[in-house]
């Protein structure tokens, strides 16, 4: 597989067909090889426009659905003022097998990404070893926990959604922060919902629909 001319078509076609134009967002997208978080059957699809299986019932989520995601992370009112800047530190709840985290390393000063399923936590390490990405880091737990240890957060990004946001992840969000994740919209299936974390509160806001898996509590 030519990996760099048909990733670049990728991100040609993250640009023109959905509209995503934050270049720190298309560079990024640009320089992780998704092929190599995928199966090796599943290498040819790697730069379709497609979720694919990861094992344990888990899927890596759509490119459009990563750069849509972390675009709007990075379009957060602190970062208003600083349209090439980076983000502080980022929690990712579902590390998956890592392709969101190595894309995240890009934008972000520091990635802490946690997974619940041992078996994902394990792949993600095997995937983003050759990587050598310093500011990562994997952690087996409970995302609904988040992780305390590195809190304030400026971005909180989520991989499965629930009915609603654990309040331990609005704790962990440092002021001016944002968080993006999948919730549930009453009978109508998931939405993305940004939070922003104000001096004066919480600002909330749905947006499109979406389907990710749910999110769950425990260690498995």
């Amino acid at each position: 597989m030519a990996s760099e001319a048909v990733r670049q078509r990728m991100v040609q076609r993250l640009a023109a067909q959905q509209g995503i134009a934050d270049e720190r967002v298309l560079r990024a997208m640009g320089a992780v090889a998704r092929h190599a978080f995928v199966d090796g059957a599943l290498a040819a699809q790697a730069y379709e426009d497609t979720s694919l299986p990861i094992g344990l019932g888990q899927t890596i989520s759509k490119p459009s659905v990563v750069a849509r995601m972390i675009e709007l992370l990075l379009a957060a009112p602190a970062l208003a003022d600083q349209p090439q800047g980076r983000l502080g530190r980022v929690l990712e709840i579902g590390t998956g097998c890592g392709y969101q985290a190595a894309v995240l390393s890009h934008v972000a000063k520091e990635v802490y990404s946690i997974e619940r399923l041992r078996g994902l936590h394990e792949k993600a390490r095997a995937n983003l070893r050759p990587l050598r990405l310093a500011t990562v880091h994997l952690l087996l737990g409970d995302g609904m926990q988040g992780y305390p240890a590195g809190a304030p957060y400026a971005g909180i990004i989520a991989a499965a959604g629930g009915a609603d946001l654990p309040a331990t992840w609005l704790d962990q969000l440092a002021p001016g922060g944002r968080i993006v994740a999948p919730v549930q919209s009453g009978n109508a299936g998931q939405a993305l919902v940004i939070i922003d974390k104000t001096n004066t509160g919480v600002e909330r806001r749905f947006l499109e629909a979406v389907n990710f898996v749910p999110l769950k509590s425990g260690i498995a």
